[in-house]
């Protein structure tokens, strides 16, 4: 299993802080693309980064809201939400090229995300963006989900890989999604995180709001860059993937 961060997400003199300590620990990062967070400036620095670091390069696009830092949801038509898409990953894919460097993958960010997950006619429209981008070597970035099945089989007809996500930091739903923000016990302490990870790691479940265990197969576990101590959680995930993966 991979381990990914969402980084890149400063903007101006608003910095996030833990970009640096983070990229050398993780195997991919999202990129913020200047609609939630970054300016070409960060976006620049985080592809440079990356490159120094040997780790692959994502874009994270997201509705254009900067003031809300994406995670409110926005009505836009679907030709409109896939040029909005990719204008971004275009944008990040340009500023790499200038460094030599490739984007990978796509990961939709914050809202986006997760009207992406509950939402068919959202997610066509995303994987029809995806797919119409760099030559159809791009990955999309999905929540790892009970109904990955259905979810390979839309993204068969657009030539799509997926690569399924699992969080360390936030809580699911008996639904298989991720519970909002706004309710109480959403986002994971450090020491809840952890038992989330090992769950994943040893047993491939995670324990869901009502204290159900529901099966998970991810290919990349995701750590966000604002969660409290997001830097010692990552290092500790870090050391537990590379223990699982020695044996």
């Amino acid at each position: 299993m991979k381990l990914n961060c969402d980084l890149g997400e400063s903007f101006g003199v608003w910095t996030m802080p833990v970009d640096d300590a983070v990229m050398p620990l993780i195997d991919q990062a999202n990129i913020a693309c200047g609609f939630h967070g970054g300016d070409p400036l960060v976006m620049a620095k985080a592809i440079g980064s990356a490159l120094a670091n040997d780790v692959s390069i994502g874009a994270h696009p997201s509705y254009p809201d900067l003031q809300g830092f994406g995670r409110r949801s926005m009505a836009m038509a679907s030709e409109e939400l896939r040029s909005c898409i990719q204008y971004q990953v275009a944008a990040l894919m340009g500023m790499a090229a200038c460094q030599g460097a490739k984007v990978t993958h796509v990961k939709p960010h914050g809202a986006l995300y997760n009207d992406m997950m509950k939402s068919p006619s959202v997610r066509q429209v995303i994987m029809e963006a995806v797919s119409q981008l760099g030559n159809g070597q791009l990955s999309l970035v999905l929540q790892a989900h009970p109904n990955a099945e259905q979810f390979r089989n839309e993204a068969d007809q657009y030539g799509l890989k997926l690569l399924f996500e699992a969080f360390a930091d936030r809580r699911y739903t008996d639904e298989g999604f991720l519970m909002s923000r706004q309710e109480k016990g959403a986002v994971l302490d450090h020491t809840l995180a952890h038992e989330q990870v090992k769950g994943l790691l040893e047993h491939g479940i995670v324990v869901t709001q009502s204290g159900m265990e529901m099966p998970l197969e991810a290919d990349t576990l995701c750590v966000h860059g604002d969660s409290p101590g997001a830097v010692a959680m990552v290092r500790q995930f870090r050391t537990l993937l590379d223990a699982q993966s020695s044996h």
